[in-house]
């Protein structure tokens, strides 16, 4: 059976904060950090935004561009490592609000940043096994980092949606694979407010490792080379790595440029190369390969090779496009309002 991309969505926050006023702060170099990261600026979530009501708007959005009753969706998965609630699930939520349940299955994802592609190889694998017509896959964060830390130079906020189907395809799935070692390269244990990581260990033998040898897989199970692809997106840490990755597997940087936003969006994790996705077919035509392949901390990375079809065409228009949700309407904010919309300022007892 042919299954593939029905409906696809996404969102973005209109706050952003420029790194040189998080490094003034702390009285950093911001001409390092942004030359070191090759990031510019990043999004910062309301107080009333988080993984839950970025996720209805992302899906809501896919949606309106499937076309279907939310009803013949079966299934719902959102991945995150931002879930706002300890115990209670983001899936549940999202579903009553998409007017999909009550005849769904739902679970809440974690694999640090590739929680949302996660979602999409499930979902994806349901379809095609026949147990239900649509699944809806999310990824989505308000992800953050300590104060001064490296990370909270990146650590930024974004949610991505699929719907799969096996008809009405917007792009279909010709191959799906998955790269996975033990690698704690990046954790958080409960009661944490704040991820860490193994600095230079993150990138060889976590990041490249797994990228690297997704790609190579999912490209010798499809018949692929780079050649073959129109478009590349890889998970986007910071600005360089996925650059790197793509040219050390012979993308082009004119193949990857589309998907590329972290210099102005900053690491949305969970969300980051689903939201490169969105906005490769928000340009893409029909008969476009593009290859995708996510990375998560702990590690491991899920590939995918999509072929754009030609209804991709009546359905773009119908929700807004990833860039201009990037390049438009922005609200820069100093680093008190910042902090104080992401939960930095804790009051003693």
């Amino acid at each position: 059976m042919s299954v593939g991309i029905v409906g696809y969505g996404s969102y973005v926050p209109r706050r952003r904060i420029k790194l040189p006023d998080i490094a003034r702060v702390w009285g950093a170099d911001a001409e390092s950090y942004e030359r070191g990261l090759e990031l510019h600026e990043k999004s910062v979530p309301a107080r009333d935004e988080d993984t839950i009501t970025m996720a209805v708007t992302a899906a809501r959005r896919a949606l309106k561009r499937a076309g279907i009753d939310p009803l013949t969706i079966g299934a719902v998965y959102v991945g995150s490592e931002s879930h706002p609630y300890a115990v209670k699930p983001s899936g549940t939520v999202l579903a009553e609000a998409l007017g999909a349940t009550p005849a769904v299955h739902c679970a809440d994802l974690e694999f640090a940043c590739k929680a949302g592609s996660e979602g999409m190889f499930i979902a994806a694998s349901l379809v095609k096994a026949g147990e239900v017509q649509h699944a809806l896959a999310v990824g989505a964060d308000t992800s953050q980092g300590a104060p001064g830390d490296a990370l909270e130079y990146s650590a930024a906020a974004g949610a991505a949606a699929f719907i799969f189907g096996a008809d009405k395809l917007v792009a279909t799935l010709d191959a799906q694979c998955s790269f996975m070692t033990d690698t704690p390269d990046f954790w958080r244990r409960e009661y944490m407010h704040y991820p860490r990581h193994a600095g230079r260990f993150t990138g060889e033998p976590a990041y490249f490792k797994h990228t690297l040898g997704a790609a190579k897989m999912l490209m010798e199970k499809s018949g692929t080379k780079p050649a073959d692809f129109a478009f590349a997106v890889f998970h986007q840490p910071n600005g360089k790595f996925p650059m790197r990755a793509g040219k050390m597997l012979g993308f082009t940087t004119e193949q990857m440029q589309q998907g590329w936003l972290s210099p102005w969006l900053g690491n949305t994790y969970s969300g980051a190369s689903p939201i490169g996705l969105t906005a490769i077919l928000d340009i893409a035509k029909p008969g476009d390969r593009i290859l995708m392949v996510s990375y998560g901390s702990g590690s491991g990375s899920d590939g995918f090779v999509w072929t754009v079809t030609p209804r991709i065409d009546e359905v773009r228009a119908l929700a807004p496009h990833t860039r201009v949700l990037l390049d438009t309407n922005k609200i820069y904010v100093d680093y008190g309002t910042y902090a104080k919309l992401r939960g930095k300022i804790r009051m003693g007892e």
